[in-house]
Parts: structure tokens; sequence; C-alpha cells
């Protein structure tokens, strides 16, 4: 049983293949696929989704490379959506929600002030809710747990982290999992792979971040969540275990984080 925490399924490159894909993860054992969104647009294509395939489910949040065009009343049309979606059992999460501070543009004002607002209402819907999130935090460790730690939130992922052991720690500290995925298979990536090899157990969570970021055989072409499996097995490989036990270990992990996900019929 393997769960793919982050994909973004319903991403225009997929062209319409969104079901044959989710049909192909399924038979590869991808138990589940959590699709995040990343803008008001987008809301209703995550949940349509989740709802169209039994191995999916979906979460709610403006993404930091969205934020600058988002307007201001997208913050409460995310909170009234995410308060008529709590009955909804495919929902399980805020997210993709987070900070960049890697793309140009990201790291200057007023863009800057205007990501870290968003993200902080974010974490506040999350706190008020009681929901996990599913956290950017590209060049911005650091200012992310800033804000964890001011607004207490239930948990969640950090998404593709790419940070030191002391960052991780902190974030495994405010009870947070670590999402790990293709750049992980390749062999240069020696700071991720060391995190992946040393890191707690329970800490750790897969994912692909489809269509993005491809494992290395696959590079340069679309990432799938159908890749999740061979994924996992290079997990295994770093850390000196069978494939089964890693597929075990990952989706309780993830369970762990997404409360709802694990009880999802």
């Amino acid at each position: 049983m393997w769960i793919d925490t982050h994909c973004h399924l319903d991403a225009a490159e997929f062209n319409g293949e969104q079901s044959a894909i989710a049909e192909r993860a399924a038979r590869q054992g991808v138990f589940r696929i959590v699709i995040p969104a990343i803008q008001r647009a987008n809301f209703d294509a995550v949940a349509t989704l989740a709802h169209r395939h039994i191995n999916c489910a979906y979460a709610l949040g403006i993404h930091p490379i969205c934020v600058p065009q988002a307007e201001e009343d997208d913050l409460p049309a995310l909170r009234e959506a995410i308060a008529g979606a709590m009955q909804d059992p495919r929902f399980v999460a805020i997210g993709e929600i987070g900070l960049d501070f890697f793309v140009p543009g990201l790291r200057d004002s007023p863009v800057r002030e205007k990501q870290e607002y968003f993200y902080s209402e974010q974490l506040k819907m999350a706190r008020d809710f009681g929901l996990p999130v599913l956290l950017h935090v590209r060049r911005s460790q650091d200012l992310v747990l800033k804000y964890l730690r001011r607004i207490e939130v239930p948990g969640g992922i950090a998404h593709a982290f790419n940070g030191s052991f002391q960052q991780a720690q902190a974030f495994i500290d405010l009870g947070l999992k670590l999402g790990f995925g293709g750049a992980m298979t390749f062999t240069r990536a020696l700071q991720i792979r060391r995190l992946a090899s040393e890191l707690p157990q329970d800490a750790i969570v897969l994912e692909t971040d489809a269509p993005d970021i491809s494992p290395t055989w696959l590079h340069p072409d679309r990432n799938s969540p159908e890749q999740l499996p061979r994924i996992g097995e290079v997990l295994a490989g770093l850390r000196g275990m069978s494939h089964s036990a890693i597929a075990q270990v990952t989706a309780a992990n993830a369970q762990m984080a997404l409360p709802r996900l694990g009880r999802l019929v």
C-alpha cells in the first residue's frame, strides 16, 4: 500500500489522461493520491478529481507562486470552501500553502510581504478548522517554521523537503512529517539522500509532486503517481529496508500526518 501525499493530478500537463493515470497508479499499489489545490480557480477541479477516483483525496489552499496574482477576496473564498468541505471525507488538508524564495521576484517586496500574509492567514484557517497543512518550503524553511511556532496547526507535511538536519528536526518537533520524492533518486542529491536515509523512520512520507520533480529514470519528462513504488524502492535501498516495509511505514506516517486520509474508505 503506497500513498502519494502530493500530486497535482489536475495539472494541464496530464492532458485529460487523469483517469487512466489514477487507474494505472492503483494497479501499481498506490492506494491514495492527495491532490492539493494551488489557487481559487482550481478548488472545484481538485475536489471533482478526488470524487471521480476511489484512490484520490484533496486539499484546498493558495500556493505561494500563485499569491502575486491572488485577490484579497480569495482568502474569504478559501475559508468558505473549507467550511463547505468539512463534511466531505475526501477533503484532508489545507494546501498547498507556504513560502517560496527561489522563484525570481518572489523574494522582493511587496510580493514577499503578500506571500507571508497569505501564508499566515491560511495557517489560521488550518488552526481554526483543526486541519493539517501541506507546506511549500522552497528556500524558506526558517521563516515557514517561524510562522508555525506562532500559529499552531495540527501537523501536516513539509513537502519536497530539502533543508538541513536542524531544520528537519524543527519540523518534526512541531509534529510534521517530511516529504521525499523524485529528487531523492538522483545520486548527486547528497543532502536529500542523507536526510532520507538518516531521519527517524516515523518522520518520512513519500510523494511525487507530479507532474514535477521527475525521478532520474524519467527526467526531464513528466512525472506521474505511477512512479511512487519505484521511488519507494530507492528509499528502501537508502534505509536498508524491504520494499514492503517502506510501503507500510510511509503509508502509516501519511495517515498519521493526514488523519482524515486514514479514515477514508
